[in-house]
């Protein structure tokens, strides 16, 4: 044997040796994790179960019990939220799958700790199993853990659909009438000025929607058009959508739309905040569109165009001071009220994203202890953030700047300030 032939023999020897260590450790630290996650899915069933054992004593009773109950589920949510700079709303479903998991799983809680399985395979199961009826659940569980176990969590979703289908005792169509109930559209914003809207319908008419896009789309290729599929399909939606357009306008003029052309056909109510310089066409410093985020000047100005009612709000390029609100709106709030959601944003309760136009302004002093109507005393909070402030062990106090001092009834301190200048 050469010694090339040897060196190279002995850095695949080395290679395997390496790459069984990093296997193993991997291997290891996922079932760390695994066995952390059944922790902590034991650990938010106990609060769940822990805050409703005490809804009568910390809610006060002016509520009526059920919702007295949800408060003290709610407040209890939004401490453990406060404490891991989590969204609220991800620890209460966290919290509805761990008590899922806890109490009607207990053979999935007992593999995730062994880690014999992942918290993704345990969320597929608990996800499943949530719109299965109690008749029906053992025999789905015993049926769907064995294969968790030994396969990946994308298969076992495809197998999991199947076996819930199979043992459902339900009939298909009635789930379906009920699950009609949850269509909705879903915007969530995306980076560089893109955003994603998700539309939650029935089968037929989200395939009825692909396939009118398609052709659009195809019918605009084969004319031509040099965007790519994927673009067609996209602008193929946004001009469906906002002009109308349709397959059948398309075999007669086949050329799609580009999106600043259907953006001209956006008549929105807006709130833009502009620098100043970018107003006056000698910067690109960003616009800031309310409820997404920065968007490039030429896009808020051909917005600015468009909209009926339009809030402009000029800042100071160098401090993001705010130097003036326009009045040409529809319906003009009150100064103040306006002052306050434009220093908040969104809600000041941590963590909470709603954006401020949907919160109430809520006295941080109440009016009725002798607090003041003023920008130094007013703070946006959404409704539930609004209500959960005045359960017993919860404490707020506004300081100066319109900084929020938050008390959470286990005596933690959390700290918010006003929405930063976006520039």
């Amino acid at each position: 044997m050469t010694e090339s032939t040897t060196s190279a023999v002995r850095a695949g020897d080395d290679y395997v040796a390496q790459l069984a260590e990093f296997s193993d450790e991997y291997a290891d630290i996922c079932r760390q994790q695994a066995v952390l996650a059944a922790r902590a899915a034991r650990l938010l069933a106990r609060s769940a179960a822990y805050a409703d054992a005490l809804a009568d004593s910390v809610v006060p009773a002016v509520y009526p019990p059920a919702e007295r109950q949800a408060l003290s589920r709610r407040s209890t949510c939004a401490a453990l939220a406060m404490a891991t700079r989590t969204p609220e709303q991800t620890v209460q479903r966290a919290t509805n799958d761990a008590e899922r998991l806890v109490n009607e799983a207990p053979a999935v809680l007992a593999s995730l700790e062994a880690g014999r399985i992942s918290a993704r395979h345990a969320q597929t199961i608990t996800d499943q199993l949530s719109d299965v009826p109690t008749a029906g659940r053992a025999a789905f569980l015993a049926a769907v853990l064995p294969v968790a176990e030994e396969t990946t969590n994308a298969n076992l979703r495809k197998r999991a659909r199947a076996l819930r289908e199979r043992l459902h005792p339900e009939s298909i169509t009635a789930r379906a009438v009920r699950s009609e109930a949850d269509r909705r559209v879903e915007f969530e914003p995306a980076a560089d000025g893109m955003a994603w809207v998700h539309l939650f319908t029935t089968a037929p008419i989200a395939q009825g929607v692909i396939e009118r896009v398609e052709a659009a789309a195809s019918e605009s290729r084969a004319a031509g058009d040099t965007r790519t599929c994927m673009q067609l399909q996209a602008d193929a939606l946004a001009a469906l959508a906002l002009t109308g357009v349709t397959p059948e306008d398309v075999m007669a003029s086949p050329v799609l739309p580009h999106p600043i052309e259907v953006q001209e056909h956006i008549t929105p109510t807006v709130q833009i905040t502009v620098p100043a310089l970018s107003l006056a066409g000698v910067s690109d410093a960003p616009a800031t569109l309310d409820g997404y985020g920065p968007i490039d000047p030429e896009t808020a100005a051909r917005l600015a165009v468009n909209a009926p009612s339009l809030t402009r709000i000029l800042v100071q390029p160098e401090t993001g001071a705010v130097l003036s609100v326009g009045r040409n709106q529809y319906r003009v709030p009150a100064d103040l009220q306006r002052a306050v959601r434009l220093r908040d944003g969104t809600c000041r309760a941590p963590g909470c994203g709603r954006r401020a136009r949907a919160c109430d302004l809520d006295h941080s002093v109440a009016w009725d202890d002798g607090g003041t109507t003023d920008v130094g005393n007013l703070a946006c909070l959404c409704r539930h953030h609004h209500r959960m402030k005045h359960l017993p062990g919860w404490n707020l106090e506004h300081g100066p700047g319109g900084v929020l001092e938050w008390t959470t009834p286990d005596g933690k301190h959390h700290r918010t300030e006003p929405d930063p200048a976006p520039f």
